[in-house]
């Protein structure tokens, strides 16, 4: 038996950080595909989405966004607390086109602000990756 390997009744568990102060990895730490999802704004960039997932994609409406100007959308999660931190990029879009972040942060929703950092306006669906990381 490995020194991270212990009886639990008939089975071993080889994985445990129940308590643990570090966790560390070789490769990747993430989100399995079952617990990712899309959701794509409809009507307009402000339109608030719900997607109940702890990590996944939201496609924004293809509206126009003034140059310089931000625009902020409710986004409804069930798994979000008021002590998590939503880990957010631009994944789609014009590259280095746009600044993206949590301005509202409370159980059950945060508001997102996207901000057009250009001196053009832009009509585009930017795709928006995000990961929660749970606070307790």
């Amino acid at each position: 038996m490995s020194s991270n390997t212990k009886p639990i009744g008939v089975a071993y568990e080889d994985q445990n950080i129940l308590g643990a102060n570090v966790v560390l990895v070789d490769e990747q730490l993430g989100y399995t595909a079952a617990a990712q999802g899309t959701v794509t704004q409809e009507t307009s960039k402000s339109t608030a989405v719900t997607l109940n997932k702890p990590a996944g994609q939201i496609t924004m409406n293809a509206a126009s966004l003034a140059a310089t100007t931000n625009v902020t959308f409710t986004f409804n999660n069930s798994f979000i607390s008021a002590n998590d931190v939503i880990v957010l990029n631009v994944n789609g879009g014009t590259t280095a086109a746009y600044n993206v972040y949590t301005s509202v942060l409370g159980a059950g929703s945060a508001s997102i602000t996207l901000r057009n950092i250009t001196a053009n306006p832009l009509a585009e669906a930017v795709v928006l990756n995000y990961a929660l990381i749970h606070c307790v």
